[in-house]
C-alpha cells in the first residue's frame, strides 16, 4: 500500500469553486501548467518547485486526489508568459492577454494581498513568476 503522508500539498487556488475547477482541470488533463507568484514564495520562505518534485493535489476539502510530479519549472517575467503556457493551464484562456488579465484579478485579490503582506500589490511586466508544468503520476481514491 502506498502512503503520501510525505508529500506536500499541491493547492491549486484556494479552496472553493476556483479549486475546484482547477482540479477537475487537472485530473482530466487539460490542465498540465499553473504559474505562482516569485514574491509569495519569498514571502512565505518556501523553496521554489523542482523537476522531479511529487506532491499531493488537494481538492477544496484538502483531500489527496492525486500524486503530481513537476516536470519544469521556468523563473519568467510577466510579460514573458507565453501562449502555450497560457493554453496548457486548461482553464479555456485563448490568448495571453485573456490569461493575464484572470491571473491580475487573482493576484491582486485580498488573499495574496495578505500572504504577501502588502495591501496594496499589484504586478507589473517585471514581476517575477513561476511557470511551472507538472503531469498527473497516481490517482488516489
Amino acid at each position: 500500500m502506498t502512503t503520501y503522508e510525505d508529500l506536500p500539498p499541491y493547492p491549486l487556488g484556494f479552496p472553493g469553486p476556483l479549486r475546484d475547477a482547477l482540479v477537475a482541470a487537472a485530473l482530466s488533463g487539460a490542465k498540465t501548467a499553473t504559474t505562482g507568484l516569485l514574491p509569495e514564495y519569498e514571502a512565505e520562505g518556501e523553496p521554489l518547485p523542482e523537476p522531479g518534485d511529487r506532491s499531493v493535489l488537494v481538492d477544496s476539502d484538502e483531500r489527496a486526489v492525486a500524486v503530481v510530479e513537476v516536470t519544469e519549472v521556468r523563473v519568467v517575467r510577466l510579460a514573458d508568459v507565453d501562449l502555450q503556457h497560457a493554453l496548457d493551464e486548461g482553464e479555456g484562456y485563448a490568448s495571453v492577454a485573456e490569461w493575464r488579465a484572470s491571473h491580475e484579478r487573482f493576484w491582486h485579490s485580498a488573499p495574496i494581498r495578505e500572504a504577501l503582506g502588502d495591501p496594496d500589490y499589484t504586478v507589473d511586466d517585471d514581476t517575477l513568476v513561476i511557470a511551472e508544468r507538472f503531469r498527473i503520476v497516481e490517482r488516489i481514491g
